[in-house]
């Protein structure tokens, strides 16, 4: 294949031509053929994703139920031919398209920083890990299993080391060479990921409703575990019985919240790259601001040392939490744990909100520019912390209509109430300040303030009044000494200038703090449903109002966009730190 199109660059080159005739200081643009064949290459890409995403869902769905004929290795082959057609298609991206000449004209700056991508890599590392204990997993019993089970995992681990490699080296690129190639390479790649991610959330919830549930429903359960890839028709020449594993089979248990996770994250880079083919920046309006990661410097540590106490507080009521619920039978350590993890967690929630209110309130008070350009990753930034949090919404209203219409009502069911209160409104708040933050154009650079000053402290209020710096008339020509393009000050403009970067890093510490407050508290907030900690099971209200089928249901459907919400709130006040 070559690279790229023959008619393409011809409208290319042609458009090219007709911008520097008309418009000689203008950016090349691309034409209006190419923008209506984009808006139809996008269409295209999209159409194939949608029906690929709606067949993996179908499939996923029906094979968490035992009486539809549909069975889990056939999730899994779908899933490992996905992944090796997205393989086989980054291969060919790093091989032949990005090697392609002028394939890539420009990078967008704004996209894959650094700190996401060390997320990824993060995530990307406990996700093979889990692969590893998958396969030590399924090889126990490899005798009663379809061999699928097993060449699952080792196709996943490679799908990410491939994937994360891709992203970490290819996520700035605007391609310009094979465009409807590309787009429907990333989008195969996106809808993958959400497949995995669709197939993970549904295996975790069937463990966790296997280890909550009542014993008649966890044998059904565990039956349909066994029986979806089996060649023996009996089920108990299946059951794990030895340590090593048991050992397996609980650790990749526990890493699923990564491989989660990991899947969401890549999903959200793939589709800024996905924006970003055939994207033409703007250099004049696309700034490249270098900002760098200064965890010490500006602060007073009360952001730090609050986050760090929150943090580690609530990884002691995470501990006991699970040992009261998971491990005692009497009702009363049952409801002591529950007092505990509500009580930490209004606290925790109430805190964050009045933080992300006053964060707000600064921002009023902020003198730099709102940013305006066109910033796909922003944008994107933006709708994933809307969505995400709709998750948390929904859990939060279905359970405070379960304890208003619920009687009789105790304390463990006011704590909930205002739990879930407090839940709605430190999303709401959080988002707020988070979003104005991503908005906020970055500080300019220091040095510039600093050189200026150096020569300025060193007068004396006299000395500046001593000062000729006369404004000079429209139309009249500069003073002598005077560098052309320069403005001439006065006085009190002179004096202004002293105090106002003061001012300017005052607002800028209080907001680094409550950055950093907000950041170590989200990621317990993210900790503690990710492993374990999940109220809306071992409360009885919402069970008893919606029911042993409906309100599992709620919550295994929302709260992984819950967790998610927090991983990506974690991501973001991150950039708003290193911005502020």
């Amino acid at each position: 294949m070559g690279c790229g199109h023959k008619d393409d660059k011809a409208s290319l080159a042609s458009s090219q031509m007709a911008s520097f005739s008309h418009h000689p200081h203008q950016p090349p643009s691309a034409p209006a053929s190419k923008e209506v064949w984009k808006k139809g290459g996008r269409m295209f890409s999209i159409l194939l994703a949608v029906h690929l995403a709606l067949l993996a869902c179908t499939l996923v769905s029906s094979g968490a139920f035992e009486k539809i004929a549909v069975h889990d290795y056939d999730v899994f082959f779908l899933l490992t031919v996905m992944m090796l057609i997205v393989i086989i298609w980054i291969i060919f991206y790093l091989v032949g398209t990005s090697r392609c000449p002028d394939a890539i004209p420009c990078k967008d700056s704004h996209t894959g920083p650094i700190w996401l991508r060390g997320g990824l890599i993060l995530f990307a590392i406990f996700s093979l890990v889990m692969d590893v204990f998958k396969i030590g997993y399924y090889s126990s019993f490899y005798s009663c299993l379809s061999a699928i089970k097993i060449i699952y995992p080792i196709v996943q681990a490679i799908f990410v080391a491939v994937q994360t490699y891709f992203l970490w080296v290819s996520a700035k690129d605007c391609v310009h060479v094979h465009l409807n190639v590309t787009r429907c390479g990333l989008m195969l790649t996106l809808t993958t990921n959400l497949a995995v991610w669709m197939s993970a959330v549904t295996d975790e919830s069937v463990h966790k409703a296997h280890s909550k549930l009542k014993k008649n429903v966890t044998d059904e359960i565990f039956r349909w575990l066994l029986k979806a890839g089996m060649r023996s028709s009996s089920a108990e020449e299946c059951n794990c019985n030895s340590q090593i594993c048991q050992v397996f089979k609980n650790g990749y248990f526990w890493l699923y919240p990564f491989n989660i996770e990991y899947s969401l994250f890549a999903s959200a880079m793939v589709y800024v790259m996905w924006k970003n083919v055939g994207r033409f920046i703007d250099h004049h309006s696309h700034h490249v601001h270098r900002l760098k990661f200064r965890l010490f410097r500006r602060t007073f540590f009360v952001g730090i040392v609050l986050g760090l106490i929150i943090l580690v507080s609530g990884l002691g009521v995470l501990i006991l939490y699970e040992v009261q619920v998971n491990s005692s039978t009497e009702p009363s350590k049952k409801r002591q744990a529950l007092t505990m993890y509500y009580i930490f967690n209004i606290v925790c929630l109430g805190l964050m909100s009045l933080v992300c209110i006053g964060g707000s309130v600064i921002y009023r008070f902020d003198k730099r520019d709102m940013d305006r350009h066109k910033n796909p990753t922003r944008t994107l930034d933006v709708a994933l912390l809307m969505g995400a949090a709709l998750g948390q919404y929904a859990i939060s209203y279905y359970s405070i209509v379960a304890i208003v219409a619920s009687t009789p009502r105790d304390a463990v069911s006011a704590l909930n109430l205002t739990y879930a209160l407090l839940m709605i409104a430190q999303h709401t708040f959080q988002n707020i300040f988070i979003i104005e933050g991503l908005h906020r154009q970055p500080p300019k650079e220091d040095h510039k303030h600093d050189s200026r000053q150096k020569d300025l402290y060193g007068l004396t209020f006299v000395n500046i009044n001593a000062v000729s710096l006369r404004v000079p008339d429209s139309g009249s020509t500069l003073a002598p000494g005077t560098a052309s393009g320069t403005e001439a000050m006065h006085p009190s403009d002179l004096v202004r200038s002293l105090t106002a970067p003061k001012k300017m890093n005052w607002r800028r510490k209080f907001l680094r703090e409550i950055s950093m407050f907000l950041l170590l508290s989200n990621i317990i907030l993210w900790i503690m449903p990710a492993f374990g900690a999940r109220p809306q099971f071992d409360n009885d209200t919402e069970l008893n109002f919606y029911g042993d089928s409906m309100w599992p249901a709620i919550v295994d459907i929302c709260l992984p966009f819950g967790i998610f919400y927090r991983m990506h709130a974690v991501a973001s006040l991150l950039e708003v730190y290193i911005m502020s």
